[in-house]
């Protein structure tokens, strides 16, 4: 893996030794020198080191070990969600109404009033432009480093804690915590600097390659949909069926394929593979394997502690809202079907797996369309406020809104940390 040490909010590139975990001080390189050293005089050689551990802001000299630390207060930011083809256009540069939007994240971002973390779906579809370096770049900028879990690691969470739930008979409705969707604590200051680490991509001719596919795929069904008889609810259990038989499918294949002599199956099965896998070590040891197995059958088909998953959900509904709206007469030009779906797949990714875990979402007309409908309800179930260009005024109201948020003790730890 390539590690990569990217310097925010534009300091200059000092660089500086690990800062230990005591009191003590050490020489250092500091990042924005504030004056003479109270410790040996020397002059213009004391200043901000780094904001450590994201609480508190670390003061050293160039020469002696004399330090202090400025205590910084506690944060609670504001979470937003960028949708790809956000960034897309805002790379592009050529529609003044996303620079504005740009320019007004950035501003709260650095107020530590907000942050807008990327995902590894922002990932899989940057990977697919010409451009991808750059754009990708960009993206980590507007994010300052803070990233979202990737999605498979948001399912399986949201699927082990539903089990367990299931299991000791708890509560139906699924309880959301930030931890499991965030990578680390987004509520502390942030740092002068920031650490990436990189990950494989794989092909990106094959990636668009099988996402065009996909489409044609997803529109070729609507003929077929617009025959059906079967009502929303029944078309809202074919969607939650369907996740479990994948599965148990992917399963079976990796348990074979062991089986059989193929020890590549470790390497090479499907990530989904391990989901059942998962469950049966959680599931009550005593219980022979195949009963274990039945259970975990009946809790994925069956119990409404899995639908209630928000990753399923979400992703349930929007396809069942979809083939609704098909039925009714929507998407009868196959060209225009064609685009105007490109990208859905990524886009229910982006929503199901990470919306409710966003104090605000930006997506594109089409999704927020279907998101914003009675039968998804995004808003009214999670509470996150969905913008898209047909409400940007209020996207602009909300980010502009923000500074007003700030108390005294907020304003006093910008000015410790950062002038």
């Amino acid at each position: 893996m390539l590690c990569l040490l990217e310097w925010s909010y534009n300091q200059p590139p000092y660089i500086f030794p690990f800062l230990r975990q005591s009191t003590d001080s050490m020489m250092a390189l500091v990042s924005r020198v504030i004056g003479d050293c109270p410790g040996c005089g020397l002059k213009n050689g004391f200043g901000k080191v780094e904001v450590f551990r994201g609480s508190y802001v670390f003061l050293g000299c160039k020469k002696c070990r004399y330090s202090e630390r400025v205590q910084l207060p506690p944060l609670q930011k504001k979470v937003l969600y960028l949708d790809q083809y956000f960034f897309s256009h805002t790379f592009r540069g050529q529609q003044p109404e996303y620079l504005k939007v740009a320019e007004l994240i950035e501003k709260a971002s650095s107020m530590q009033l907000l942050v807008a973390p990327y995902s590894s779906i922002h990932e899989d579809e940057t990977h697919q432009w010409e451009k991808r370096d750059a754009l990708f770049k960009f993206i980590k900028a507007t994010s300052r480093g803070h990233t979202f879990k990737s999605e498979f690691e948001v399912e399986q969470t949201q699927v082990r804690k539903a089990f367990r739930a299931w299991l000791s008979k708890e509560q139906l409705e699924y309880l959301l915590e930030e931890k499991d969707a965030l990578r680390g604590d987004i509520h502390h200051w942030d740092g002068y600097m920031r650490i990436e680490v990189g990950r494989y991509m794989g092909n990106s001719e094959l990636i668009r390659e099988l996402k065009g596919q996909s489409v044609e795929g997803l529109v070729d069904l609507f003929d077929g949909w617009r025959q059906s008889t079967s009502t929303f609810e029944e078309d809202l259990a074919q969607e939650y069926e369907a996740v479990p038989i994948g599965y148990f499918g992917s399963y079976f294949d990796y348990i074979g394929r062991l089986v059989s002599g193929d020890v590549e199956g470790f390497l090479t099965s499907p990530v989904m593979s391990t989901m059942v896998e998962g469950l049966l070590r959680i599931a009550p040891k005593e219980v022979p394997d195949d009963g274990r197995l039945k259970m975990c059958a009946e809790f994925l088909m069956q119990s409404q502690h899995f639908r209630n998953t928000p990753t399923h959900y979400l992703a349930a509904r929007v396809y069942a809202t979809v083939k609704d709206m098909v039925k009714r007469g929507a998407y009868t030009n196959r060209e225009k079907a064609l685009k105007i779906f490109n990208g859905f797949f990524y886009d229910v990714k982006h929503l199901s797996t990470y919306a409710p875990y966003c104090d605000a979402f930006l997506l594109d007309n089409r999704m927020a369309d279907i998101v914003s409908k009675p039968s998804v309800g995004l808003e009214q179930r999670y509470g996150t406020k969905i913008f898209s260009e047909n409400n940007w005024d209020e996207l602009i109201s909300w980010l502009e809104a923000l500074p007003s948020t700030m108390s005294e003790e907020h304003k006093a730890g910008l000015v410790a940390a950062y002038q």
